[in-house]
Order: C-alpha cells, then structure tokens, then sequence
C-alpha cells in the first residue's frame, strides 16, 4: 500500500509523476481549484476585515471525495501544484478543503516535470508558503470587486449582459487608445530617389538611395521638389566619396518566457495566446514518447524569468560544442536586465533535455505540438550559443551637393544563426560593393522616385497587445492570454487577420468606464496594483491593506454613477421603418452583437431585422445611402445600402462634400477631411459644426 499520497493540478501529469516515483506513492490530481468565491454574490465580507468566503467549487465534490479517501490511506501528502502563486493558492485551499490540520502536509514545486526534478523537490519540501498566497487572495478579491460592482452599472446603463474586468478593461482601453490615434492620424506626403548606376567593369547596375546633402538628411515632400532635385541630379557626375568596411556583432536572443513565446508563435507559427498556452501546456504537462512513455519536454510554461539552470546550461553547452564546435558556445550566460521584479524562482522556458531533438520526437508528437517544441529548442539552442558576426561595406556617393548611400552586410559568423533565425537577421548581400573604391567610375541610368504616405501606428495583433501589457506593467504572464481572450469572447473587439479591432459594443463599454472609473481603466494605476500585489508576494505589504484601499473608491464610484444613472432615462430609440408584419414603427434595440430592428409588439409580433445608421451621406457609385455597418466579428465600417448591388465601402466615415482637388468623396480622420483617393492626398481642417458632431 502507497504510504506518500502527492496531489498535482492536471491528471495529465498524474502518469508523468507516477513513474518517476516508486510504489509508496499514490499520484492523484485536483483538476485545478477546488474551492473559490461563490459566484452568485460577492463573497468578501466587507464588514467583517473583507474575508473571503470560500465554498467548495461545483463539480468538485466527487473529486474531493476521492481525494480524501487516498489521504486516510497516506502518511504523509505532497501537494504538488504549479510553480507560481496560483499554484501555492490551489494548495492552500486544499490543505482545507480535505482538512489536512492532522497531517503531515509538504509543499512541492518542480520547473519541469522531470525524474531529477521530482526528486530533487521531495527532498526540499516545505510549508505553504503564505506570501505567495495572499497575493492571489488579493487579486482574486480586487477582480471579484471589479467585476461584481461595476457590471451591474453597465448592465443598467446599455440594457444587456455586460460586464468588466480589472485588467481586460485596461486591455481594452489600450486597443481603444491606439484605435482613436489611428483614426485621427493625417497621412503626410514624401517621396523616395534612387539612382541606377553603371559601375564600370560591371554588367549589373548599382542601386544607392537618395539620402541628402553632404551635410544633412533631407526629405523630400512633394512632386514639385522631387522634378526640381531631379533636374539638379540628371546631369551631374556621381562620384564615390567614401568606402566603410566595418564588423557587427548581432547577439544571440535571450530564451522565451511567456510573453516572448507568445510573441513568436503568433508571428512565426501565427498561433493565438490561447492556442500557444494550450499547447505548451501539454508539452509541460508530458506526452507519449516512443521508448520512454509519458514525458514533459518542456519547463513551466508561466515565467518572465530568463534565468537557466546550472544544470541545464552545462547540458547545453556540452551538446553545441559536439554539435558545432567550441567557438559557438556562448562565452557566459545572458541575463534580461530588468527593473521589475520577475518570478525568478522560475526558469526561462526550455526543453527539459536539449538532446532530445524535435525532428527524433516528431512522430510522437501533433503537427502543432511539434512546431511549437522545434520553436522552443531552436530558441533555447540559440541563446546558449555565440554571436553571430557580419561584414559591413558602406558607400557615400556624391552628386554635386547632394549625397546617395548603399550600405550591405555579410554573415561573417554565422554563431547562432547556424540555428535559429528571425525576419530581421537576413543579410543585406550586395554583391557589386566588394570591389569598390573610391577610384571606381560611376555612370547614371536612370532615377526612380516613389511616392508614399507616412502611416499611423499598427492595430495591435495579439503578440503586439502582449508585448505592450507586459511593458505597462499589466497583467502577469498568467493573465495574459486569457485577457484576451476574454474580450473577444465578449465581443468588445475583433480579431480579422491577425489585427484586433474595436467593435461598437467595445467603444461603448470603454467610454463608459473611463466616463465613471477612471482609475479602474487607468494603465498606471493598473500598474501600480501590479507592483503592489509583487510587494504582498514579497511579505512587504499586507494582502488585506490592498484591498481595504481599493474598495472605498471602487464603492464611491459606483454609488455616484448609480446616481447619476437613475437620472437618465433609457427608451427605445424609434426608427424610421415599419413593421412589414404589423405595421408599428420599429424600435432600435440592443443586442449582444450591436443595434437591431425589433417591432415593438413584442410578444405578439417577434419581427426583427438588421439595423443601418444612415449618416446622411450618398453614396458616390450610386446615389443611395451610405450606412454605418458592421463584419460580422463587429469590426464597423461605412458601406452603400444597396449592397450587394453596389460594393461601395470604407472604413472611415464619409461627409456629404467633395475634394477640392480630384472630386472623390471625403473622410472624417479626426479633426481633418481627406480625400478618400490615397493618391490624391488632399486635406482639409474639419468645419467646427462637423468636428463637434464627431465621428
């Protein structure tokens, strides 16, 4: 009979764990929490010191019942949850829930799930340790009271199932901020020059760009200073004033940590957060390995930590020396400088064993699950490895007063290339630089001039909104994906190839939060909490004074917006169209999607059809209304109401004017008109009436 019971998170790790251990263990698995706040009221007795009161989740009775029969049975129990603060809180309420007072109870936590790193954790046991605890009490607590006060205010205010988050709203905001300098961003004109040149002794002509005079950079911003530079530039002679060769280093990237993972896998594997933590897990959790059964190839998959094993830096060192040769070990480990405080008693994530190699391991795993493990060595391969070194040649040419350049590299040392690569490491080769000098004699062929628009900043993709979260200071690596994941579940964005977009049920949602919580959406706030929860983590700050501090503003707050809501009156909104089944004037209404015609006879009449905002405006290939739509992820735009007939759209909301200078119709963008032609470029300041109406 098994006289040590260990309990973990996931039954897949249960067959992982058992193997490693003998036959006095018995491994059993919670399936994550077991016990947390109820959820049909708030659950922190704001009376009474704010104690949380915990019931046992549903669904979970059979599972504690089976738990505590193997905990009569045993000894002594390990509890063995995730690494990190959600993890130790699991155990604590287990410690409860199966009523361990009595027993002789060790908390373990082990990076990977490994037979060294089983072990080595059984051997350094400890308490619960109550700091890491209280920092999940106290975020729970704040998100329960963020949610649980200010939903029903939203909820009262747009008549539907809304509800907030503590830091999705803060998502939120920050897509929508991005979205408002996107929409009030006024393109600017420039154009580029570049010079065709006959090198003598060459068949294939040189390429060098515009860059200035000899004495500065210039920009050249529009058609009639690019025919003047042209005039200056057709006849002059083009003579090579300076040849630079030099070297640079390009070092290696440091190993992923959640949020980098996330960043990656979007952008090389286009996986979503979501997808990225799912997958990782199970690679954490262990997968069946032909000729070694269920094993867990990767370490913890939640950590902003870069830090590397001794153990594992050692293994790695010895397998790249092998495999390429001692001058591609790197000379010291890299460390990510940082001024916050990151969950170093984590690794970075690595493969749990570097000699196992995707490609030996691919048929044992899922085609996604390989992609992400051969990201993940690659990664890990890469960061332990030396700097790759390029050859650099720059060339100065002179025309006159005015200066082109061509600049080229070449991978001198390929380092850690040799084993992972991104966008951005691909060499600039030009082959036509290596024998060039000074004496070299230049001919002109031709100048080519491009036209372009300066753009305004990206619409965030998921891995650009983590990246951002993660510099805030919002959020931890836990939260990220389902952040958010959460706001596109609720429709308050879109997500359309790759790009996240403000639905109009989002901008309601946002503007209503910064209208009566400022500082529930404020990112610095946010942030502050963050570093307030580290400091509970830390044992600095008491768990309890952080909440005590955030509920009487949180609970002003929504007292004074309940207030004032009760002085506004919401009615349905009449629309112009009638009932074709009734003949009553349609109201408009709304839905979990946005606005929608519903007769007003309802229950006897249940006709409902989309709804068009007309903004006034015809359309300019046919003569009817434009009307605000939306896809169907939400995401608005401004199209004919004839479609499919007509095809008419634009994301920007026309006005009922022309431009002055090509006749096409004309954008709101902020405070400016511009023509709809991208061409064309004309702008124009908005009339006040129309700026004062908005978009």
């Amino acid at each position: 009979m098994a006289k040590y019971l260990v309990i973990v998170e996931s039954p897949a790790k249960v067959k992982t764990i058992k193997k490693f251990l003998g036959a006095n263990y018995e491994v059993a698995a919670s399936q994550g929490h077991v016990r947390d706040l109820p959820r049909s009221v708030l659950g922190i007795d704001v009376e009474n010191d704010f104690e949380p009161k915990y019931i046992t989740i549903r669904g979970k009775g059979d599972i504690l019942a089976n738990l505590r029969k193997e905990v009569k049975k045993a000894e002594k129990v390990y509890l063995a949850t995730d690494p990190d603060r959600e993890g130790e809180a699991i155990s604590w309420h287990l410690f409860f829930a199966l009523k361990l007072e009595n027993k002789k109870v060790y908390r373990i936590t082990f990076n990977e799930i490994t037979k060294t790193a089983v072990k080595e954790s059984l051997k350094n046991a400890r308490e619960i340790n109550m700091d890491l605890v209280d920092a999940q009490q106290a975020r729970r607590c704040l998100d329960r009271m963020v949610g649980y006060k200010i939903s029903p205010v939203l909820w009262a205010k747009v008549k539907r199932g809304l509800s907030a988050g503590r830091v999705q709203s803060v998502a939120l905001r920050i897509i929508c901020d991005r979205e408002e300098e996107i929409n009030a961003f006024i393109p600017e004109e420039y154009w580029t020059l570049d010079a065709s040149l006959k090198v003598e002794g060459e068949k294939n002509p040189l390429t060098a760009k515009y860059y200035g005079t000899k004495t500065e950079k210039r920009t050249i911003a529009s058609a009639q200073e690019m025919e003047q530079l042209k005039k200056e530039l057709s006849d002059a002679v083009y003579q090579v004033s300076s040849v630079k060769t030099g070297e640079r280093i390009k070092k290696a990237p440091l190993p992923f940590t959640t949020s980098t993972l996330q960043q990656e896998a979007s952008k090389v594997l286009n996986f979503s957060t979501q997808k990225t933590m799912r997958l990782a897990q199970q690679l954490y959790e262990g997968v069946e390995i032909k000729g070694s059964g269920t094993t867990g190839i990767i370490t913890y998959l939640r950590t902003d930590s870069t830090r590397i094993s001794e153990e594992a830096e050692n293994a790695a060192r010895a397998y790249i020396t092998e495999k390429y040769g001692e001058e591609y070990a790197a000379a010291l480990e890299q460390e990510k400088k940082s001024d916050k405080k990151i969950q170093d008693a984590h690794e970075a994530i690595r493969p749990t064993d570097i000699g196992r190699l995707p490609l030996e391991i691919k048929e044992s795993l899922s085609r996604d699950q390989f992609r992400l493990y051969q990201l993940i060595w690659k990664r890990f391969a890469a960061s332990r490895m030396a700097a790759a070194k390029y050859e650099t040649t720059s060339v100065k040419i002179d025309a006159g007063e005015h200066r082109f350049t061509v600049a080229a590299s070449k991978v001198k040392f390929d380092g850690f290339m040799s084993v992972y690569t991104q966008e951005e490491d691909k060499e600039e080769s030009n082959t036509l630089l290596r024998g060039i000098s000074e004496d070299t004699k230049l001919t002109l062929k031709s100048l080519e001039e491009k036209q372009h628009f300066t753009q305004p900043a990206p619409h965030y993709t998921e891995a650009s909104l983590v990246r951002a979260m993660e510099e805030l200071g919002i959020g931890r690596p836990s939260t990220y994906a389902p952040t958010i994941t959460t706001i596109l579940a609720r429709r308050y964005i879109a997500k359309e190839n790759k790009n996240l977009y403000v639905t109009e049920l989002g901008e309601v949602v946002n503007n209503m939060m910064k209208d009566a919580f400022p500082s529930i959406v404020d990112v610095n706030f946010t942030a502050t909490m963050e570093a307030l929860l580290d400091g509970v983590e830390e044992g600095s700050v008491k768990w309890k004074t952080v909440v005590k501090n955030f509920y009487p503003d949180l609970q002003e707050a929504v007292e004074k917006a309940e207030k004032e809501l009760e002085e506004v009156e919401i009615a349905d909104e009449l629309s112009d169209e009638f009932c074709e089944l009734c003949g009553r004037q349609m109201v408009i209404k709304y839905g979990p999607h946005g606005r929608f015609l519903a007769c007003p006879g309802f229950p006897e009449c249940r006709n409902t059809k989309p709804y068009f905002e007309k903004i006034g405006v015809a359309c300019p290939k046919c003569g009817k209304d434009i009307v605000l739509k939306k896809t169907k992820k939400g995401r608005k735009y401004y199209g004919c109401i004839d479609n499919p007939d007509c095809d008419f759209m634009v994301w920007k909301k026309p006005v009922d004017e022309k431009c002055d200078r090509c006749g096409s119709i004309m954008l709101h963008k902020g405070a400016k008109l511009v023509c709809a032609d991208e061409s064309c470029g004309f702008v124009k300041d908005m009339p006040k009436e129309k700026a004062e109406a908005g978009n």
